[in-house]
């Protein structure tokens, strides 16, 4: 696993490890120290330090080979780059067949060319939603 994957599932799942492995992890990942720096901060072995990151990487990969969110998050980013990718070629084609509509489609464009508006139009309605009923979107999760 490279240090991006790492990264990643640390993100999602370092809630489940130990206070002691989101330390030492944090520190080698995060904050970028050699195992022989944590070793000398935290009073412990180089080897102590490097089973236990060794340790930590496996866990969270068995965290993500039970739970899939970071397969789910990458494969819905995905999802939604192919889905404004479909849609702004349809645009363009639109347009070429239609140029009346050029007002419409550069609308349209814009919408589609602003990284989803995440920060301004759409956050305090995810939060609302999520909020209202935030098992509702448990159907995005597979169950087992």
């Amino acid at each position: 696993m490279n240090k991006l994957e790492f990264m990643r599932l640390w993100d999602l799942y370092s809630g489940l490890l130990t206070p002691t492995q989101q330390e030492m992890t944090d520190l080698y990942f995060n904050l970028d120290l050699t195992v022989s720096e944590i070793a000398e901060q935290k009073g412990v072995s180089r080897q102590a330090v490097s089973e236990c990151l060794s340790q930590c990487k496996k866990q969270l990969e068995g965290y993500e080979n039970t739970l899939h969110h970071s397969q789910m998050l990458t494969e819905g980013d995905m999802r939604m780059s192919f889905v404004l990718t479909k849609a702004a070629r349809w645009a363009d084609e639109f347009l070429r067949l239609h140029p009346e509509y050029a007002a419409d489609i550069d609308k349209l464009n814009q919408i589609l060319d602003s990284d989803y508006q995440l920060d301004s139009d759409y956050q305090e309605e995810i939060s609302r939603a999520l909020k209202v009923n935030p098992w509702h979107y448990s159907h995005l999760y597979p169950k087992d």
